[in-house]
């Protein structure tokens, strides 16, 4: 039996996992959705990028987990591949869902494909805190009106600190044992630094026929995805 720690992307608590959760639990696993400090019902905590990598590390911990796999969805690959290499032998496997990596002394918004300003100039008008995407904002990326209605609906302000700072790496992420899901309408090919670390015989990559929030769109697939990491 696996235990799959699911950390959710920038704006989402743990509830954004809903629809995945019970495919797992199906199948004997134990599942443990988190909520990142300074989002959703933890809205009021102050946050860095530090404070987010603890998060799972100590959700691991405080749980005394074993055969984990770490699963994190968009932003929080970041601190999702920081955990893995601080939870020790507790790690069976990283999951990143169409998810950033980090980089040693790289932030979110050093790597961020639109230009880092856009998103520090929008954190500097919004009191410290990167504000949630716009309906419009999820066209294309394979969602019913109602999914996304439900995603605006949850999301919260996410706290700008943990955009900025910058990961901090202790060994090459490529040592992991991991898999990267790439969905296919957020872009068909898989950003360079996570092709690099794809050449790792560590790494696989699983490609989704959806957009960028599978965990709505095809939960049920998504959960088949995490299944057979588990088997790997």
């Amino acid at each position: 039996m696996a235990e799959f720690v699911l950390v959710p992307g920038a704006w989402l608590g743990s509830w954004a996992w809903r629809e995945v959760v019970p495919h797992l639990r199906a199948a004997g696993h134990g599942t443990h959705p988190l909520t990142l400090a300074g989002v959703a019902e933890r809205g009021g905590e102050s946050a860095g990028q530090s404070t987010h990598v603890q998060d799972v590390v100590g959700a691991v911990e405080r749980l005394d987990l074993r055969d984990v796999i770490l699963v994190g969805h968009s932003y929080s690959g970041i601190p999702v591949g920081q955990a893995a290499e601080r939870i020790g032998d507790r790690l069976a496997r990283v999951v990143f869902v169409d998810a950033n990596v980090p980089t040693d002394g790289e932030s979110f918004v050093s790597g961020w494909p639109y230009g880092r300003d856009m998103v520090e100039a929008a954190i500097a008008a919004h009191g410290g805190t990167w504000p949630p995407l716009a309906a419009a904002d999820y066209a294309g990326q394979g969602l019913t009106d109602e999914q996304v209605e439900r995603i605006v609906a949850g999301s919260t302000p996410h706290p700008g600190a943990t955009l900025i700072e910058p990961a901090v790496l202790e060994r090459p992420l490529g040592e992991l044992r991991a898999t990267y899901v790439k969905c296919l309408l957020d872009g068909v090919e898989p950003s360079d630094d996570v092709a690099a670390l794809l050449t790792s015989d560590r790494w696989r990559l699983v490609r989704m026929e959806t957009g960028h929030w599978p965990m709505f769109s095809r939960p049920r697939e998504l959960a088949d995805v995490l299944l057979e990491a588990a088997e790997h």
